[in-house]
């Protein structure tokens, strides 16, 4: 017969709680790192050429307007013709106290097709213009 110290007889499994807080946070710190990582663009998808003196952008009131490799054109995802790309872009100026564009071009995209989207938003008088890149790596 056991006395009751407890010295004898079965331990019983413990859940230590301080480790499984130290992943909890790792996976934590992990899932915000990667998403402040994302670069989220307002325009379609397309290959962005490369530059060594790329830097990160705020996309904040901004209008994104991307050139396809086919050249076809999109007011931030929205595929539009000439016309109407003229008339959003005027629509801009007018609704918008600072208004930004970012030019979203497809590296395989005619830079002719390029200088009309700029030369068109420089005829709207708006004298933000950003071109979107990405960051240039040796070897690719």
């Amino acid at each position: 017969m056991h006395g009751g110290g407890g010295s004898g007889g079965k331990k019983r499994a413990r859940i230590e709680i301080i480790p499984l807080i130290d992943v909890i946070f790792f996976l934590l710190a992990t899932f915000v790192l990667f998403t402040l990582s994302l670069n989220k663009s307002g325009g379609l998808s397309v290959l962005l050429p490369a530059s060594e003196t790329s830097i990160p952008r705020d996309t904040a009131g901004t209008v994104t307007l991307s050139v396809t490799a086919e050249g076809t054109l999109a007011w931030n995802k929205d595929l539009v013709t000439l016309d109407e790309f003229l008339a959003r872009l005027q629509q801009y100026k007018l609704d918008e106290s600072d208004p930004r564009i970012l030019i979203n071009a497809d590296e395989r995209a005619l830079f002719a097709q390029v200088v009309y989207v700029v030369d068109q938003v420089r005829i709207a008088q708006i004298p933000k213009i950003y071109i979107e890149t990405r960051i240039f790596q040796a070897g690719k």
